[in-house]
């Protein structure tokens, strides 16, 4: 059950969009924090930003979809749940991101830099128990040698229990685990929380927001029946097709029997 207005934290879709979008500066900070190091003056930061290059293709939809003074793109994603292939959706996502600049007028050598930055409400790791995970495309034989493609995929979990982040780091995974600011940054993220919570209008907004979630499903749910129909139909066409193959088959040999028996018949009467 969705939640109310009034109880959605930071780490809420709607939330964690919507404070980013109206605090550039807090998500330029966001930024600095899961890259270590400092960033200019961000361009444009796009909440839930759709990006459809076709129609009739599926599309991607981002939380937030940021771009600075270099033309470097930036899709943050806030993960409560570990489903639906994390690491296959970063995929998915960077190749929606270059097709959306090559759609603009890029070419493939002007490609520019993009970074995929989920932060996770879980470890995606669980194994090695580590707050942060950067990938970059480097060469299988000798690690040293980097792609240079100009991409790099970071997961922030804040349950991760290795030393391997600094205080800073660990204060705002802490708050996106439980909710409690504890320093400057998460500080000024909760008022922008408290702030976000008695706008009236974007309340109304996110009861938009939710009946738009709920279209979608229902589209998702009745396209997925709809495939469901198709695969039906199409393994009893399958099924009709085996049959009659299958009568054919056995049609064949009985007239071969047929054929045999009058043959053996024949041979049979006396001269």
């Amino acid at each position: 059950m969705a939640k109310k207005y009034e109880e959605l934290t930071f780490h809420d879709d709607f939330m964690f969009c919507k404070v980013l979008e109206t605090h550039p500066d807090l998500c330029r900070k966001l930024l600095e924090l899961a890259l270590g190091r400092k960033l200019g003056d961000l361009v444009s930061v796009n909440r839930q930003k759709p990006v459809e290059i076709l129609p009739d293709r599926r599309g991607v939809r981002f939380d937030i979809y940021v771009e600075d003074g270099n033309n470097t793109v930036y899709d943050v994603e806030m993960q409560n749940a570990n489903r639906d292939s994390i690491a296959k959706r970063t995929r998915y996502s960077q190749a929606m991101i270059d097709l959306n600049l090559l759609e603009r007028g890029k070419r493939y050598k002007d490609l520019d830099g993009s970074y995929i930055i989920f932060i996770c409400r879980f470890n995606l790791f669980e194994q090695a128990g580590l707050h942060k995970y950067s990938f970059l495309n480097l060469c299988r034989e000798d690690p040293g040698i980097e792609l240079g493609d100009s991409t790099e995929k970071i997961f922030l979990c804040s349950t991760g229990n290795a030393n391997d982040i600094s205080e800073e780091m660990q204060s705002f995974l802490r708050y996106i685990a439980e909710g409690i600011p504890c320093d400057s940054f998460t500080r000024k993220l909760e008022d922008a929380v408290e702030e976000a919570r008695v706008h009236i209008h974007w309340r109304q907004e996110y009861m938009t927001f939710l009946e738009q979630l709920e279209i979608e499903r229902e589209e998702g749910r009745a396209e997925g029946r709809e495939e469901g129909r198709a695969e039906e139909r199409v393994n009893t066409e399958r099924e009709k097709q085996r049959a009659d193959a299958a009568e054919s088959e056995l049609q064949r040999l009985r007239e071969e029997i047929a054929e045999l028996r009058k043959d053996i018949t024949t041979r049979k009467k006396p001269d």
